[in-house]
């Protein structure tokens, strides 16, 4: 099934992703790449990208000998990738093969796309692309990292990091977030909303959100962000202040902002902001075509901010967005 969807991909001109499994590899983010970027999607009625898995052996150990991979392609499928994910493993301390740094640089030569999920961006820095660059990696390595490269520009606290051509993600469940916000720069936001309900998870979750949060579950109940986060969804359109959001809440600004903290690593503010953002791009995707009313309906207010906003987060204006992935783009 899967060499069946590739081919169909192939076919159809998809953009090719290349994951190299190196030895010690860890499974989790593997399992990721793969869940984003090599499923069919029916819901779609479309294949998004031509999948392959590589390694420079016809038998990679993963992670603490869990199990063996066998049956991939050999290291030679690298050379093809629009985007290649480098291997990533807790043993940062061991240098990689020289053969997977050589086809990362090449690749990164010839305009290929990177990303490294958790302790990939040691495998970057080590194929020497990162200097000068901004990344991420898993908090607890941040002091190894910068004593290692301290020419590369390390955010230690955030999930991930698009640098351009090469896109970084912090611990493991991070791959997710930075998979699906590749989806949403190549396809848009209602294709990466599709595959997050697919992936039963949060459709978007800024690059810039902490790492990790205070109190991952609540210790009471009533003191979950959940049922004020769905009535502020339904309510986008609506000039939404963070007092509005304490109120319905029941708790002081200050509360509601530690709460955030806490709870999403971020700030009410820059939740709002976000949801916003992506209720005007999937706006757009279905065709509305008066920014004005887009910025009204999505809560953004006019126009020109909208502009500022979308450049700001999705890094074009919404006309060079509406070019890319409105009704007449599909």
């Amino acid at each position: 099934m899967a060499k069946e969807s590739s081919q169909r991909a192939r076919e159809a001109g998809a953009h090719r992703v290349v994951v190299i499994v190196d030895e010690n590899s860890n499974p989790f983010e593997l399992g990721c790449a793969t869940e984003v970027f090599g499923l069919r999607r029916p819901e779609i009625g479309r294949e998004l990208y031509d999948f392959r898995l590589c390694s420079p052996e016809p038998s990679t150990a993963m992670r603490d000998g869990f199990f063996t991979l066998t049956g991939v392609a050999g290291l030679e499928a690298a050379e093809t990738a629009d985007t290649l994910i480098v291997p990533n493993r807790p043993d940062v301390e061991v240098p990689r093969r020289p053969a997977v740094l050589d086809a990362i640089a090449r690749a990164h030569a010839r305009g290929a796309r990177l990303i490294g999920f958790c302790s990939g961006a040691f495998t970057l820095a080590e194929a020497g692309v990162l200097d000068g660059r901004r990344a991420t990696a898993h908090w607890q390595w941040a002091d190894s990292f910068r004593s290692r490269f301290p020419a590369v520009r390390l955010e230690s606290d955030v999930l991930f990091v698009d640098d351009g051509d090469i896109l970084t993600a912090a611990g493991s469940a991070a791959a997710l977030d930075l998979g699906l916000h590749v989806v949403r720069r190549d396809h848009g936001a209602e294709v990466a909303n599709s595959v997050s309900r697919r992936l039963v998870f949060a459709a978007h979750r800024d690059g810039g959100q902490r790492q990790f949060v205070e109190r991952p579950v609540p210790d009471l109940p009533d003191q979950s962000l959940a049922p004020v986060l769905a009535w502020a969804q339904e309510h986008l359109d609506s000039p939404l202040t963070i007092a509005d959001l304490a109120a319905r809440a029941a708790v002081s600004p200050a509360t509601l902002h530690r709460r955030f903290r806490a709870q999403l690593g971020t700030t009410p503010l820059r939740w709002l902001t976000g949801e916003r953002l992506a209720l005007a791009c999937r706006l757009i995707e279905r065709g509305e075509s008066r920014f004005e009313v887009v910025a009204r309906l999505s809560g953004l207010g006019t126009a020109a901010n909208l502009r500022a906003l979308m450049r700001r987060g999705t890094g074009i204006t919404p006309s060079a967005y509406k070019r890319r992935f409105g009704p007449e783009a599909n």
